[in-house]
């Protein structure tokens, strides 16, 4: 699913969404460290500037003296220069410290946050079956939280920077500047401080016509950030995915898949370039216009003798600061244009959280706690995300101990039903009595397999289990002896491992959790029927207090269970199927 710009809004209303962004790491239990690391860099930054405000003076004073001719002052200036240039060198480096541990701890605050927000309520899994418009939320987490942060931080630092500096030069330059005399209708007009006019005037007009120039790279910057995750998303799939493509060969598909999604990243990428060409121009000839701008200006004062070399250098370099304060919006338009997009693709990714807990708390189907340990479903209708219904008028109950198979045609809706008793299925009507969620296993036809330890993958979901003996005894237990000794060996056991050893790797942690519950998703289907029945042997044997229901397609599978469910579809095409209780 690729998603697209959220629609134009108002400056105000983006700056509120901005605040809604931005607020709650400077008020959560972080707050007193941020903000004292934030009062350190505004302190290192007011440092700065009064630092520019001593080379401005000393500018003054330098120039002079090569115009004076006046040795021991030329040099005792090297001097001033070395002590300058030494607290201009540390105040910059504390600076940068100060910033990136700033940055570091935000960073880890907003990461923990959204990463909590997409695991709780299940909303990864539920962004996946409703295909929310909300592209690589892994690229916003890891990403985009990455630059913004650093180009908040930034941006901020600079704008502080250039009012303070503005603040600073603004007198500055006023004095420096004097009169300027114009005769307009036969009158001499003095124009007081006029360097700082013409700063204003020029910086004005600098940022409308930045602004003009540069407004087509925010939505290509968004575009450009959606083509290259897409394309390492591709590339990450097939790296999951490589014995079944290597098995089809699909390598020509592959790679046609690739050229496809990388020719959007490419074609972007040059819009993105036309598009910071024209505007690098205008910068540039901006920038370049800025050297000269002040020299032109304050010209007609030097050649007359009301203001010396070092007057003129002072000047300049004052202007240069008040010019540069004013136009902050000029230089940093570009990472502007990136931090917005960034900042729509976070806000587009809150939203889509937000909406989608919004829409599993109005979920029609009803879940409450078992007063008497059971499970039961009672008149559930199992839906689809489109609306429609894929299973209706469900109603069961298993009890601790019971033995119950689950069979139907396929596509008829038994994982569904599955999902729903596992909660994390939001669309249907109905109601569920489920046990505690921790007494409750399910084995998937595809066990997940972290990469990690193999007691990790052996235990997981949990962290903590078993001794080693216990452990590798369970192994020899499902077949597994050649993993026996290797409990702490790291490896990606989902491409270590063959599906057969993996739906055993999955066994074992039945074996080893003792769940009240165990649900089995054809979780046995890549084992042959030996092998199957010793399994479920010793999950009857070593588990005779759980609760077991299989989905499964194999007659011998019924030796194992007391209980049958049937999901059965009797009508035509997208007729909804029952649930036949036996």
């Amino acid at each position: 699913m690729q998603s697209q710009p959220r629609p134009h809004v108002g400056l105000a209303t983006f700056l509120g969404r901005l605040w809604r962004l931005t607020r709650p790491y400077w008020s959560s239990e972080d707050r007193w460290p941020a903000r004292a690391l934030f009062a350190v860099v505004i302190g290192l930054t007011l440092g700065g500037v009064y630092l520019e405000v001593l080379f401005n003076s000393w500018n003054n004073a330098f120039y002079n003296a090569l115009q004076e001719k006046n040795e021991p002052d030329f040099w005792r200036q090297f001097g001033v220069f070395g002590w300058l240039a030494a607290l201009f060198i540390f105040n910059f480096v504390a600076t940068r410290w100060f910033s990136l541990w700033l940055q570091i701890r935000w960073r880890d605050w907003l990461t923990r946050r959204y990463i909590d927000a997409w695991l709780g309520g299940r909303v990864y899994y539920r962004f996946q079956v409703t295909g929310a418009d909300t592209d690589n939320p892994d690229q916003r987490i890891a990403e985009d939280v990455r630059m913004f942060v650093s180009t908040t931080l930034g941006l901020i630092t600079q704008l502080i920077s250039s009012v303070l500096t503005l603040g600073a030069f603004l007198t500055i330059l006023w004095g420096l500047s004097g009169d300027f005399s114009i005769a307009l209708f036969g009158r001499d007009i003095a124009i007081p401080g006029y360097m700082v006019w013409f700063a204003l005037v020029y910086s004005v007009a600098g940022t409308w016509l930045t602004h003009l120039v540069g407004k087509p790279l925010v939505p290509l910057n968004y575009a450009q950030q959606r083509y290259e995750a897409d394309f390492r998303f591709a590339l990450v799939r097939l790296r999951e995915n490589a014995e079944q493509v290597a098995l089809y060969g699909g390598e020509g598909r592959e790679r046609a898949n690739f050229a496809g999604r990388f020719a959007g990243v490419v074609s972007n990428w040059y819009a993105l370039m036309w598009a910071g060409l024209k505007l690098n121009l205008f910068t540039s000839l901006f920038n370049q216009l800025a050297i000269v701008f002040p020299f032109i200006v304050a010209a007609p004062r030097y050649f007359s003798g009301a203001m010396p070399l070092g007057g003129l250098m002072q000047t300049a370099s004052a202007f240069g600061q008040v010019q540069g304060a004013l136009s902050f919006f000029v230089q940093a338009y570009a990472s502007l244009a990136d931090w917005k997009s960034v900042v729509d693709r976070l806000l587009d990714f809150e939203t889509a959280v937000a909406e989608a807990e919004a829409a599993a708390g109005v979920s029609a189907l009803q879940e409450t706690p078992s007063a008497d340990g059971t499970l039961a479903i009672e008149n559930v209708d199992v839906g689809l995300p489109g609306g429609a219904t894929l299973i209706a008028g469900a109603s069961a109950h298993v009890s601790p101990g019971d033995r119950v198979l689950l069979t139907g045609d396929s596509g008829s809706g038994k994982s569904t039903l599955f999902r729903v008793l596992a909660g994390i299925w939001p669309f249907g009507r109905g109601h569920v009595a489920l046990p505690p969620r921790g007494t409750v296993l399910f084995l998937p036809q595809k066990p997940y397999m972290p990469i990690g330890t193999l007691r990790e993958a052996l235990l997981y979901p949990n962290a903590n289990g078993a001794g080693d003996e216990t452990l590798d005894a369970t192994l020899v237990d499902v077949r597994l002896p050649q993993l026996v000794g290797r409990l702490d060996e790291v490896a990606h056991w989902g491409q270590r491992l063959s599906p057969g050893e993996q739906q055993r790797l999955a066994v074992a942690r039945a074996l080893l959790a003792k769940p009240a519950f165990l649900f089995l998703d054809e979780a046995t289907s890549a084992l042959d029927e030996a092998t199957e029945e010793h399994v479920y042997r010793l999950m009857s044997d070593r588990l005779p207090k759980t609760a077991i229901v299989s989905i499964g397609h194999r007659p011998s599978l019924k030796a194992f269970h007391k209980s049958f469910w049937h999901v059965e579809r009797k009508g035509g095409e997208g007729t909804p199927a029952r649930l036949a209780v036996v």
